[in-house]
């Protein structure tokens, strides 16, 4: 007993659209390498990660705190953190100046320079930078090379001068 009509049609298109499904999924998954086993045995052993627990009250973020200066003014607020390509911290980008985001600048300053609070006020960063120092530096743009702010070198004391005979 043969069957047509409406239902052999549905059941030919629902067997079409499991069958393209299917192809299609197995076209999409992951294959080996060409010189990759596939056989993946029981015996493979996979190395759990190395874990570390860091306590609360040891570390915290740091991005959207204040940044002061040496005399407790408020610099700005650090809002991004800049890495080399071996992922060592060069610099922190300090949004400077400004009244509710109209006419403040970012300035990038080297990570030397600043100065984590401890004990009980870590909330703060301080920079060693005047209000002046960070109004005459570049402002860092995203794209663009990065200028650095830093300290001035110390000034090497002064030689003394030939002795006066008298």
């Amino acid at each position: 007993m043969q069957v047509k009509g409406p239902i052999t049609t549905g059941l030919a298109a629902a067997f079409f659209a499991v069958l393209v499904t299917f192809c299609a999924a197995s076209e999409d998954s992951p294959r080996a390498a060409p010189n990759e086993s596939t056989d993946r045995g029981s015996t493979e052993t996979v190395e759990p990660p190395t874990v570390t627990v860091l306590n609360n009250h040891e570390v915290e973020g740091i991005l959207g705190r204040p940044v002061l200066d040496a005399a407790d003014e408020n610099m700005g607020r650090i809002i991004d953190v800049i890495v080399d390509h071996s992922g060592r911290v060069r610099a922190a980008v300090i949004d400077f100046g400004g009244f509710l985001g109209v006419g403040s600048r970012k300035i990038a300053v080297d990570w030397n320079i600043l100065r984590f609070g401890s004990g009980e006020k870590p909330a703060h960063v301080v920079v060693e930078l005047t209000q002046a120092q960070l109004k005459a530096a570049p402002e860092y743009k995203d794209g663009k090379p990065v200028v650095v702010l830093g300290t001035p070198a110390p000034v090497p004391p002064a030689e003394p001068g030939p002795a006066s005979s008298r």
